[in-house]
């Protein structure tokens, strides 16, 4: 709460709840003008007021009056006990005396990016100090800091940007610069990479934990991992408050499951019977009888949509009989209030796509050119490791999907190159000639005057391979958690053993405990996200190939070691496991060569490591 007003509160009438104008006092432009701030001795009379009359005739509650004055003695108390005392923690709080101005994350050219101030401060203003910031700088000389008549700039370079601290000149430059190493540590805690776009999305982020290093102008006392606990205001009472919470929509649910089919099985008894089916009661015969029917599937058709994060609205009863619910316009207004979610600003996740965005990725793009002939192989990795090192399960499953658009592409054969050491089991399709495949490995129909299905995708071929040896695992995760005083330190991994393999957008997911806030990164190879809602570490890799088949991530954080598992693995791949390939289609009359296309992938099923 700032002292330096013109326009404060004089007498509280408690009677009344009303603001009365007291005396006016010709000193305070006077103190304005010097750029000084009145002190009074406690307990401090009631000071003047400029108050304009329709204010001040204006209700305003008791308490209210209450509160404003007893902050008002409060901080007039504080600052003229520091006064007296001498003291440096209870300076006056002025812009003339303040010694962080604003905090700023700007480019080469002087743009502000991102900006805090400390002071009263317009944004031309701001704008302006930090445009003529880089003209400012001498070429050739390296320095941390550069003064002007007014302002001392404390800037550090980072990358493409610069960190910036506007100070008055008769700060402490030490203090200011061990406070630009602080503001310059914290901006990688929330922006991945140091460019324009990243700082501008988390730039409330950023402002927020500026707040907590610096208050009316001077540093407080934190240090990083404080100023992220602070600002991710994590609450255990929160969190048992949620579960509760979901406790009790599950009971809800169930109960509701259980009456909607109480109530199908009498309208079914009923109905056996040749009665009419029972109603609500006081909607009469005939209408109770058409609710109570179309209330229990509907009652059951919500039961089964996906949860959503805003209740539908109840409908109201029909006035009439002909006004009954029915079954038939739910779909219309399903979508209706969807849409009006959308038109709100709510993300709607459809049940196909109800996904967590990372698994939802981990599909590769469509190949561009598709001919008339086009061929689809894919495989699926599930595989089940312990922590010491034990494979205990690895299944793929691969197939080849055939698709012909053009009917004169239809009497085809497809030549595959079949180099799996690895001991794979291969089945054709029942009207694929086996004894051809097994001999020429050539994949054409038992019928050579047949043609394959137009416009479908057709499984001509697929493949299984089961074991337990760790030599075939593609990507070996090694986690080891080890204990410490204040916690668990863990260090983490991989190393790709099959340098054919290209994975793309690698994500490695460690559970982390519940309540101990964010972890505190080491090394890393990669990037890292710390989702703190589903309390997870993902470390994420763009490739992994045989250039960087090795990498490692460490961090520290409390709990133990039994807390960061089961680890979880998730990758693409354009080339497949099991080596076998499609070299060539060609006509079944006179074996002459077709134009194809070919679409590779190997995903993840299941990848844990227990």
């Amino acid at each position: 709460m700032s002292l330096a007003v013109v326009v404060r509160v004089s007498a509280v009438s408690l009677n009344t709840g009303r603001l009365s104008p007291g005396p006016s006092n010709d000193t305070s432009a006077h103190w304005q003008q010097e750029g000084q701030v009145p002190f009074q001795r406690w307990p401090p009379s009631p000071p003047p007021s400029d108050v304009p009359c329709s204010l001040a005739s204006s209700r305003i509650s008791r308490s209210f009056l209450l509160k404003t004055w007893l902050r008002y003695c409060h901080i007039v108390r504080r600052t003229d006990r520091g006064r007296s005392a001498g003291q440096a923690q209870y300076p006056a709080v002025t812009p003339a005396t303040m010694v962080l101005l604003a905090a700023a994350v700007c480019t080469k050219a002087g743009k502000a990016i991102v900006s805090r101030q400390f002071v009263e401060m317009s944004r031309t203003r701001i704008e302006g100090l930090l445009a003529a910031f880089p003209k400012l700088m001498n070429t050739g000389k390296q320095h941390t800091f550069v003064e002007t008549e007014s302002v001392r700039y404390v800037y550090q370079p980072m990358e493409k940007l610069y960190m910036v601290l506007i100070t008055t000149k008769n700060s402490n430059i030490l203090e200011d610069l061990e406070t630009l190493r602080l503001f310059s540590r914290v901006i990688p805690e929330y922006c991945r990479a140091l460019e324009e776009s990243e700082i501008s999305d988390h730039c409330f982020d950023l402002i927020f934990a500026f707040d907590e290093i610096v208050a009316l102008g001077y540093r407080e006392n934190v240090n990083l991992a404080q100023i992220r606990t602070f600002t991710e205001m994590d609450s255990h009472e929160e969190k048992v408050f949620r579960a509760v919470r979901e406790t009790q929509e599950r009971e809800a649910k169930a109960e509701m499951r259980r009456k909607a089919k109480e109530l199908q099985q009498a309208r079914r008894d009923a109905e056996r019977q040749g009665k009419k089916a029972p109603g609500f009661g006081g909607f009469g015969s005939s209408g109770g009888s058409s609710i109570s029917s179309n209330a229990a599937a509907l009652i059951t058709e919500n039961i089964m949509e996906p949860e959503k994060t805003k209740s539908a609205p109840i409908p109201t009863r029909p006035s009439g009989a002909n006004k009954a619910l029915k079954l038939g316009a739910k779909g219309k207004e399903v979508d209706n209030f969807v849409d009006k979610l959308k038109s709100e600003g709510e993300t709607i996740v459809t049940p196909a796509a109800g996904k967590r965005p990372s698994d939802a990725a981990k599909v590769l793009p469509p190949p561009a050119n598709v001919e008339s002939v086009h061929l689809k192989v894919e495989e699926k990795i599930s595989l089940t490791c312990s922590r010491d090192g034990g494979l205990q399960n690895m299944e793929i499953h691969g197939l080849i999907m055939l698709r012909v658009t053009d009917d004169k592409f239809g009497r085809i054969r497809v030549h595959v190159d079949n180099e799996d050491k690895k001991g794979v089991q291969l089945q054709t399709h029942p009207n694929v000639d086996k004894k051809l495949f097994t001999s020429d490995s050539l994949i054409g129909l038992k019928n050579p005057e047949k043609s394959f299905p137009l416009n479908s995708d057709v499984g001509v071929l697929k493949w299984r391979l089961q074991t337990t040896d760790e030599a075939l695992i593609p990507l070996t995760i090694n986690c080891w958690p080890s204990e410490s005083g204040t916690g668990c330190d863990v260090n983490i991994e991989y190393e790709l053993q099959e340098d054919k393999l290209e994975l793309n957008d690698v994500a490695i997911t460690i559970p982390l405990p519940v309540g101990v806030g964010a972890p505190v990164i080491g090394d890393i190879d990669g990037d890292y996200h710390h989702d703190s809602r589903r309390n997870t570490l993902e470390w994420t890799l763009p490739v992994i190939d045989s250039k960087n088949k090795t990498g490692s991530l460490e961090f520290s954080i409390a709990g133990h070691p039994n807390d960061f598992f089961p680890v979880t693995v998730s990758f693409v791949s354009k080339k497949n496991y099991c080596n076998l390939q499609v070299t060539k289609v060609t006509q079944v009359d006179g074996n002459s060569p077709v134009r194809f296309s070919i679409e590779t992938s190997f995903l993840v099923d299941k990848y844990e490591i227990l």
